[in-house]
């Protein structure tokens, strides 16, 4: 009788990340039939990540405690993407993942870099994917590699903590159970179930900042300050994501409280509730509501802007804060808020066309 092969130690730790990203969906026991079982799907480009979760997900079906199915997005930017969507699709049913659907996206620019515009089209298509087929959980294959990778790119671009706290472990529906495994152990993994993943040749273009941080900026750092960089990276990010989710509660609570409807939709900030708060909260306060009226996350300068008209003496403004989305000093006469007109409210409206008003924004 053959003997089974020794169990990897990479895929121990690969299946007890997940096990334990997934408390609360689990039925934690074998179940006689799959019907009531909970559907998780894996984003699965087909790369080495993302097979490998495939791989360690496939367990769950096994041990009879979820249905694990698999999303593909196919963009459509390779010659031959078809082909590399309908490969990672065969390699996911192979390891018995069921239901296994391949979405075609269109990449559209409108205003985003290459690499966001893919983001949001994929995000798209997986949103869709996990409404339409009832999904409790969306598995991304993100490892600490990517978080370190994430962190140094919002240094560069001298983000704010929630930028610096990298990809949460779980937003929503969206899981990232490999957030504290490398990507050699990744690799390793395919290697212990005989996977051929692909490999995305952007991932080492210099074209892409993320591609030189991989190939060129981490290893330079491990090089000249020793080893340890990535893991030290992500450690920062998971406690500025500690930092990032206490000041976002506070400043959700905050808005909440100070939040005035004005006559033509417009929202009233009071200036004396601002002026109270710390410039930490006054600025995400700000940015939650141009947010709700259909801005994008305004820049760190424009919020400043904003900001700075607290300083100012009679009416001021407009500060653009982006899609159409634009704040002032209430002006002297004109009465925006049913009652008194006068000074006392910074008044965010937003007068860009076709530019629809969000819903109220919600906790992350």
């Amino acid at each position: 009788m053959a003997r089974r092969p020794r169990l990897l130690p990479a895929v121990g730790t690969a299946r007890n990340l997940l096990g334990a990203s997934l408390e609360g969906i689990l039925t934690g026991s074998v179940a006689d039939g799959s019907a009531g079982l909970p559907l998780v799907l894996v984003a699965c480009s087909g790369g080495t990540d993302s097979l490998a979760l495939a791989a360690v997900a496939a367990h769950l079906v096994h041990t009879g405690r979820a249905r694990v199915g698999a999303v593909v997005v196919d963009h459509g930017l390779q010659p031959d993407s078809h082909a590399i969507a309908e490969r990672a699709a065969g390699a996911a049913r192979t390891l018995g993942l069921d239901p296994v659907h391949v979405y075609r996206v269109e990449v559209r620019r409108e205003g985003m870099g290459p690499e966001a515009a893919a983001r949001s089209a994929r995000y798209a298509a997986l949103d869709d994917a996990a409404v339409t087929l009832g999904a409790s959980a969306v598995l991304l294959g993100h490892t600490l590699d990517d978080q370190a990778e994430q962190v140094l790119l919002g240094l560069a671009r001298g983000s704010g903590t929630r930028s610096l706290a990298g990809m949460p472990a779980r937003r929503g529906l969206y899981v990232r159970p490999f957030l504290e495994l490398r990507r050699a152990d990744t690799e390793a993994i395919c290697g212990f179930y005989g996977l051929e993943p692909w490999h995305d040749p952007t991932n080492l273009d210099p074209a892409f900042a993320r591609s030189r941080v991989r190939a060129e900026v981490l290893p330079f750092l491990e090089d000249r300050l020793g080893p340890g960089i990535a893991q030290a990276l992500a450690r920062s990010a998971r406690i500025l994501g500690q930092d990032a989710d206490h000041l976002s509660e506070l400043s959700h609570r905050a808005y909440t409280g100070m939040r005035i409807e004005g006559d033509d939709g417009e929202v009233l900030l009071p200036e004396d509730g601002l002026r109270a708060l710390p410039a930490a909260l006054r600025q995400r306060v700000l940015a939650l509501a141009a947010l709700e009226l259909g801005a994008f996350q305004p820049s760190a300068e424009r919020l400043r802007a904003a900001e700075s008209l607290l300083e100012r003496k009679g009416s001021a403004g407009p500060v653009q804060l982006g899609g159409g989305v634009s704040v002032n000093r209430q002006v002297r006469g004109r009465s925006v808020l049913r009652g008194e007109p006068g000074y006392g409210n910074l008044v965010l409206g937003n007068n860009g066309a076709g530019v629809k008003k969000s819903r109220r924004p919600t906790q992350e």
